[in-house]
């Protein structure tokens, strides 16, 4: 089966908070010209499953297991979690599965990749097929533009993602991107973005805004 690996290479940096703060699963929905006042904000995985249902989103929380270290090659990433890939490719035919990942390195190299690389899904776009991840660690927010609202999705270890084809969004990995995703595939050619030139992701709190929120949860708990 073909595949692709994105790293960030080198040593790891101590975690960012976006690490600190895993299993912090957490849904927000706003109106899309409402940025300003959450309709709903919930961390229950139940709630959020329910939520995202009628826009054709499926969500699922399938615990990652033991955890790997970040220089853990894609090999060894898809091994891990074999019995979850396998399903995946029997109920869906997926033709290509990846491991995408980033993780924090003291160098302005990184620095600049890392910038590239969160540049690129920030902008509202579409796809072909629909978009499937697994966040085997850390945390990224999918946000979806779909009937009038944004429904933002801050995935963390453990959550599996799985976004209809043609659904208006974007993704935000945070400044300081600490994450490692399974992604499928129908297409050999992997990630391809169409997107609609629309500024809306500039109106809606960020990755780091988000997690900032659910920290304060946590704090007022």
């Amino acid at each position: 089966m073909p595949c692709a690996w994105i790293d960030s290479g080198g040593a790891s940096a101590p975690r960012a908070s976006a690490r600190q703060n895993a299993g912090m699963t957490m849904l927000t929905v706003w109106a899309d010209d409402q940025p300003e006042t959450p309709l709903l904000r919930t961390r229950d995985h139940a709630a959020i499953a329910e939520a995202l249902a009628p826009i054709g989103v499926v969500y699922e929380h399938v615990p990652a297991g033991h955890r790997l270290a970040d220089t853990a090659t894609q090999d060894e990433v898809l091994e891990a979690h074999r019995p979850l890939v396998d399903r995946l490719i029997s109920e869906h035919g997926y033709r290509l599965v990846d491991v995408a990942q980033l993780h924090p390195v003291d160098s302005d190299e990184w620095r600049a990749t890392a910038a590239a690389a969160r540049t690129k899904f920030l902008n509202e776009h579409t796809h072909d097929e629909e978009e499937i991840r697994y966040f085997v660690a850390g945390s990224g927010v999918f946000y979806l533009h779909v009937d009038g609202r944004v429904h933002a999705m801050l995935c963390t270890e453990g959550d599996l993602l799985s976004v209809p084809a043609l659904t208006t969004h974007w993704f935000d990995m945070g400044t300081s991107p600490d994450f490692t995703a399974i992604r499928f595939f129908h297409d050999d050619d992997g990630w391809v973005g169409t997107f609609t030139g629309s500024d809306i992701s500039t109106h809606f709190p960020t990755f780091d805004e988000l997690t900032a929120a659910a920290d304060l949860a946590d704090t007022s708990a």
